[in-house]
């Protein structure tokens, strides 16, 4: 009986998110576990078969590390985001749109799910300029320096015309963070802008962040602190104050960005979890942290019904 009443919770959400689009946005971290990778594979394998437009966006940054430190190079980051010199770009683009996106097709593939793996430079996906020298702060000393990026792109420019092909033949996109300037030469972005500017041009209702805790918590150490749903204001309350610090600010600004360009709802939550983006989506209450630009839809909703 007990799962006869979740189906019957469910049924509203089939509903309503039936032929809408959703980004979502896979950590490196995520990538790397065969476990919880397989676990989404099959989460997204039920929603594309209920009729759900899925794609994929993913970084790597883990992998990129470890690649670099085999190969003698020592990653350097500043406020979650790679400085990327030659050597490093390299590395990018082997481990993105290689090792892990070939990972994430073939999970996907066991599952039933017809994937196809691009990057931001495929179709004229991503077009972005080379980020000039920027003046950024240490959170430990609150000094400003000015960093020189190397190989990093900012979005300007967005075609999505062929992952709408796709998604609506019924194609997954697997997207890796990488983008190509007015030159054709690849530049690494940074993969939560890379899904935030697709949700908003492919008009998602839903932008959904996986990373490798439960979603935005008061405390960093304390689980139980998840923040269960929180506007747009409250989410800038939270950075502003320094409850939310390091690289979630990044992915935090993104999101909120995305609603502002028009994408339904955010949601950050585990990817490690075992089918925590079906509870998200599927039951009253969910399991992530549940971001809108106003508040006070219901648990699921994000978009039209």
């Amino acid at each position: 009986m007990k799962d006869v009443r979740l189906l019957k919770e469910a049924l509203p959400y089939l509903r309503r998110h039936r032929r809408q689009t959703m980004v979502i946005k896979l950590g490196g971290e995520i990538a790397a576990s065969h476990e919880a990778l397989d676990s989404l594979a099959q989460d997204v394998s039920l929603l594309t078969h209920v009729n759900i437009r899925i794609v994929i966006v993913h970084g790597g940054g883990p992998q990129a590390t470890e690649m670099s430190r085999k190969l003698g190079l020592e990653p350097k980051l500043v406020q979650g985001r790679r400085v990327t010199d030659e050597d490093t770009l390299a590395v990018a683009k082997m481990v993105f749109a290689g090792q892990i996106n070939v990972d994430i097709l073939s999970a996907l593939r066991r599952h039933g799910v017809r994937a196809v793996g691009l990057s931001g430079v495929d179709g004229d996906i991503l077009h972005a300029t080379k980020r000039p020298p920027t003046e950024m702060k240490d959170d430990a000393t609150g000094e400003t320096t000015l960093v020189d990026f190397g190989h990093v792109g900012d979005v300007t420019d967005v075609d999505t015309h062929l992952l709408s092909l796709l998604v609506e033949d019924g194609y997954v996109p697997v997207i890796s963070s990488l983008a190509g300037d007015e030159s054709g030469s690849p530049l690494n972005v940074n993969a939560d802008t890379v899904a935030s500017v697709l949700a908003r041009d492919l008009g998602a209702s839903k932008l959904i962040t996986l990373t490798g805790v439960p979603g935005l918590l008061r405390d960093k150490d304390d689980p139980e602190s998840l923040v269960s749903r929180l506007t747009i204001d409250e989410a800038r309350e939270l950075m502003a104050s320094g409850v939310v610090a390091g690289g979630m600010v990044p992915k935090l600004t993104t999101m909120i960005e995305a609603l502002e360009g028009g994408v339904g709802a955010a949601v950050i939550l585990s990817g490690i979890e075992e089918s925590a983006l079906l509870l998200e989506l599927f039951t009253v209450r969910g399991v992530g942290t549940l971001i809108e630009k106003d508040g006070g839809s219901a648990r699921g909703a994000g978009g039209p019904a």
